[in-house]
């Protein structure tokens, strides 16, 4: 089965969208990240430091594999490789290409990449109590919920809770194994 998607590194052509995806007013309502006015500037600077500046963090833009075009980008934060685990800073995709199934695979390949060529043995994500979507998502993923914190993070003028979500590498390949054996029967 080939890809719709793949996963690549930032690069300065992306500013636009980049910028356009942080400037969302309605991305931000359902996140755990604040919100800020971001200048296509600051923008600049801030995909520069992805580039350039890795260690413990990965950015990459997720593209349509068709038309080669870039429809949003994924992360992992706090990449900590002597523990071996990583924060799923989560996944945004343009709305032109929402539901579309990509942003699904866009995050299989994103866990493949982060357990497989990373060697993570966890990753771990914070979801707001009040985004179904990325709930959903997560538990689709092989996540476990491992408990709610309370008051999480201030925004839009009251704090809001968060669930903390994690998959050990035992569980991903448990993942890997399930999804090759759903590949070959549909073939």
């Amino acid at each position: 089965m080939e890809n719709k998607i793949y996963l690549r590194a930032f690069e300065h052509s992306d500013l636009d969208l980049l910028n356009s995806i942080r400037n969302d007013d309605t991305l931000f309502s359902t996140t755990t990240g604040n919100k800020y006015y971001i200048s296509s500037e600051h923008d600049k600077k801030w995909i520069e430091d992805k580039i350039f500046n890795n260690s413990n963090q990965l950015y990459l833009v997720i593209c349509c594999s068709e038309k080669h075009q870039p429809m949003g980008y994924t992360s992992a934060n706090n990449i900590d490789y002597l523990n071996r685990k990583a924060e799923w800073g989560g996944m945004v995709i343009s709305k032109d290409f929402n539901s579309k199934g990509m942003g699904t695979e866009a995050g299989y390949l994103f866990l493949d990449h982060l357990f497989g060529e990373l060697g993570m043995n966890m990753v771990y994500a914070y979801v707001n109590e009040n985004n179904k979507a990325s709930y959903r998502l997560s538990e689709k993923y092989g996540f476990t919920k491992d408990g709610l914190i309370r008051d999480f993070v201030y925004k839009q003028n009251r704090f809001h809770n968060a669930y903390i979500f994690s998959m050990l590498r035992g569980e991903y390949e448990k993942l890997q194994l399930n999804r090759n054996e759903s590949i070959n029967s549909t073939k």
